[in-house]
């Protein structure tokens, strides 16, 4: 038992309070003051850590497995092999960089599960129903009002046919008329950022690199327009051009034109990259292979040419149809090409062996070909619009949508980040809903389409510092990653061929001036200037002499003496 006293209040007695103290509470007291942590030292203090302590083992220890589907996703390809490398520390730096690339797989392969979003298509609901049937009105009703604004047509039937072209992160629609109709706005809220009359035909748009400036293919010649449609430049080495594609990692605008030929524009720059006269006919049918950046033209001789801007020659030349071509289309991994040709028939080819792997019947010949981000096919005849799903995994029986327009149909293209298809035709511009087309989950530093006007700032910046010289487009990627043998061999064969010549000895000592006049700096400038132009004076003697040595001057010969005494002398 304890007692103390507490302090009283002005005027008051002093109060008194007990308390009772046990033997536990003494107890806990002395085993208080008395306790002292141990120092966890090595592979305690990580078995500690770990919780192999008193909790007891780790019942899933290691890291968590990783879904060899998704670790295939991201698959770089095979890796050096290092026991082909001659030195030990080359070898241990390609062993780091394996292990580098090793492990950016896994962390790709692991981040897949933030990845909230989910590509979505179409199921009908009885068996009997496919989604062909499912018209644009039901979609419309069936979404919200958002997707549902999306779905819109622009009757401008007087100043048509169209040519469209989207922005790289889908937010910006450019649409030019062929009677000189240009018009660029932001489709999504349909704010108009400028609308011009060429006064000339327009035979194809393109966007550049932002959306502050487009190209316009007219009637002799091609221009530049800015975001307020005023008139920057007129390249006029691109003359009477038919189609456009714009390279965005090499700052290229690429255009073919009606009299055959292919010209490569650097915006950056505003120069020429490269021009070369193709020789077959006029030139109406162009893609590039996004992975890659090869130009794709297509043939009335039903061949498929590929162009890169270092060849005058077509890299390769494929016989796809016994028809004149119509259209050409690549998929986003560059690996699959689809062709039409007039004979109503497409075909699926396989860029690695350059092989046909399907070839399909339509009701008429396609005139337009596009593939969407997520693998799905948009084709167009008349006025008709035709989508396929899996056209490169699985041979078609029916088509996932339909949809008509009013008038032929002039250009297709999807809107990348969005479920819409984008079609041009001879009554207007018309939006329609493909669910599942879209890619759902973006890239901020590849292409935002939620970008503010600093972050558009910023990635012109890093786009320009990250250009792609035109001279490594091949059509074969892995060629950058290799050794060019023959190349290699006829550099070091032209310096062995090169004169080897040893410089000639030059003894000079300049002369000792008076004192203050010339020191130790000036006496080995002067020196080296005269040895110098001595040595450029006897560089004629000396390849006379030296008679296809490489060591230089040629050795004294042996004196003769008549007498044995005279080598004393």
């Amino acid at each position: 038992m304890g007692r103390y006293y507490v302090e009283p209040d002005q005027g008051s007695k002093q109060e008194e309070k007990v308390f009772n103290i046990t033997q536990d509470v003494i107890r806990k007291v002395k085993r208080k003051q008395e306790y002292k942590p141990d120092k966890l030292t090595g592979n305690v203090y990580k078995q500690k850590k770990k919780g192999k302590g008193k909790k007891g083992a780790d019942p899933f220890p290691g890291k968590k497995p990783i879904d060899p589907v998704a670790l295939e996703r991201h698959n770089r390809g095979e890796g050096v092999n290092t026991e082909k490398v001659k030195t030990k520390f080359k070898q241990k730096e390609q062993q780091r960089r394996e292990q580098r690339i090793e492990f950016a797989e896994e962390q790709s392969a692991r981040v897949e599960i933030l990845l909230q979003e989910d590509a979505g298509f179409l199921e009908g609901d009885k068996e009997e129903e496919f989604t062909a049937q499912i018209k644009q009105e039901q979609i419309k009703r069936a979404v919200d009002k958002e997707s549902a604004s999306k779905c819109f047509d622009l009757n401008l039937a007087q100043l048509g046919p169209y040519k469209t072209s989207y922005t790289r992160n889908g937010r910006h629609l450019l649409i030019g008329g062929r009677k000189g109709h240009v018009a660029a706005f932001e489709w999504g809220s349909k704010a108009l950022m400028c609308e011009i009359n060429t006064m000339e035909s327009v035979h194809d748009v393109q966007w550049l690199h932002t959306e502050n400036m487009f190209a316009v293919a007219q009637k002799k010649w091609t221009y530049i327009y800015d975001n307020q449609g005023i008139e920057v430049h007129c390249v006029k080495k691109m003359d009477h051009v038919t189609r456009l594609e714009f390279l965005p990692y090499h700052f290229l605008l690429v255009g073919a034109s009606e009299r055959g030929g292919l010209t490569w524009l650097d915006v950056s720059v505003g120069k020429i990259a490269a021009q070369t006269w193709t020789r077959m006919g006029s030139l109406d049918v162009m893609c590039q292979n996004p992975a890659t950046a090869v130009v794709m033209l297509g043939h009335s001789q039903g061949t498929v040419t590929m162009w890169t801007p270092s060849m005058k020659e077509p890299a390769a030349k494929m016989l796809a149809h016994r028809q004149p071509v119509r259209a050409v289309a690549v998929d986003r991994s560059g690996n699959y090409m689809a062709t039409s040709a007039t004979d109503r028939s497409v075909k699926i080819w396989d860029l690695r062996m350059y092989k046909s792997l399907h070839e399909y019947k339509v009701g008429a010949g396609a005139s337009h070909l596009q593939f969407s981000q997520k693998g799905l096919l948009g084709l167009s005849f008349g006025n008709r619009v035709e989508v396929y799903q899996n056209p490169t995994v699985e041979a078609l029986t029916h088509p996932y949508m339909k949809h008509e327009v009013f008038k032929t149909v002039t250009s297709l293209q999807f809107c990348p980040y969005e479920d819409v298809l984008g079609i041009g035709h001879g009554a207007g511009f018309s939006s329609m809903l493909v669910p599942g087309s879209g890619e759902p989950n973006f890239d901020a530093l590849e292409s935002n389409p939620y970008q503010t006007v600093k972050q558009r700032k910023e990635a012109e910046v890093k786009l320009l510092l990250d250009k792609v010289a035109p001279e490594l487009i091949t059509v074969d990627r892995e060629a950058l990653a290799g050794v060019d043998v023959p190349t290699l061999q006829e550099k070091m064969d032209e310096r062995n061929k090169k004169l080897f010549v040893k410089p000639s000895n030059i003894e000079f000592d300049p002369r000792n001036k008076m004192k203050g006049k010339g020191g130790s700096a000036k006496r080995h400038h002067i020196r080296r200037t005269v040895v110098e132009q001595t040595r450029a004076a006897n560089l004629k003697g000396d390849l006379e002499d030296r008679e296809g040595r490489r060591e230089g001057q040629m050795k004294k010969d042996a004196p003769v003496f008549k007498n044995v005494l005279d080598r004393f002398k």
